[in-house]
């Protein structure tokens, strides 16, 4: 099992390279950088993580937000299918085997059984580049109100039909609606690429995310479903820093994250 940090976790006030030497120093095996939109941007960030003993194990996007898959606007699909496009040429190019996608968002103005129809055709789309350049387009589970059970999530994967798209998994966006060893023994090894952490506060608490992975995440339970499945790969925190005081955070959350693989969290 290797431990990897988001970059969306990392301090705001430290330059690529300082952050990337905290992230060295506190432990963790990769990082997961937010997608570039050049190859002088891709590359410099390629050899920063070489010279610090770093891998890049997978990029995250967030144009899918804005302007989703899932859109009823051609246009905006079509820019955001051409922004992951080049996500996973970029990523194939420096060895990086994973891009995250959020597939589709659920509003007001929105059909169900069109978003999923639709998120569907763009995500089988996106496959044959994914296929192309061997990279998997992995779908998280995200607070977007859509792939709202562990049998639909599994059946959008296999509706797709591609061995280069699986999910990115997050155990604690799930808590929300469900049981994160379910969904982890449901989705099996197959459909599993990449494995999100962070912590997640229930009820009677109030709903959030914490600073820390010590939470009401059963991370034993959780530790129990991913060697059953056979899961070897990545880790990676995914927590919110909040501005630019947590170096500190980085070495709490590897020191976590760590007890969490060894099974005494």
């Amino acid at each position: 099992m290797k431990k990897g940090i988001s970059w969306f976790t990392l301090p705001a006030d430290l330059s690529t390279e300082q952050n990337l030497e905290l992230v060295k120093s506190a432990g963790y095996d990769g990082v997961e950088p937010r997608t570039v939109r050049s190859e002088k941007e891709l590359f410099e960030l390629k050899e920063k993580a070489d010279k610090t003993g770093l891998e890049i194990p997978s990029f995250i996007e967030t144009v899918h937000w804005k302007a989703p898959l899932s859109s009823s606007h051609v246009e905006e699909r079509m820019n955001t299918r051409r922004i992951f496009e080049s996500n996973l040429e970029y990523a194939a190019k420096i060895g990086s085997n994973t891009v995250l996608c959020v597939p589709g968002v659920m509003s007001h103005d929105t059909s169900y059984l069109d978003v999923y129809n639709t998120a569907l055709n763009e995500i089988k789309i996106l496959a044959k580049v994914a296929e192309r350049v061997k990279v998997t387009l992995a779908i998280e589970n995200v607070w977007n109100k859509f792939l709202l059970s562990p049998l639909e999530f599994a059946r959008f994967l296999d509706e797709v039909n591609s061995p280069y798209v699986k999910a990115y998994f997050d155990c604690g966006n799930i808590c929300l609606y469900g049981y994160p060893q379910d969904w982890i023994r449901t989705l099996g090894k197959s459909r599993i690429a990449k494995i999100h952490v962070k912590g997640f506060l229930d009820y009677p608490h109030t709903i959030g995310f914490p600073k820390s992975l010590i939470s009401d995440v059963p991370w034993k339970l959780i530790m129990d479903a991913i060697h059953g499945i056979d899961y070897d790969d990545y880790l990676t925190v995914e927590i919110k820093a909040d501005g630019n005081g947590d170096r500190e955070k980085v070495f709490q959350y590897s020191n976590e994250l760590s007890r969490i693989i060894e099974g005494r969290l």
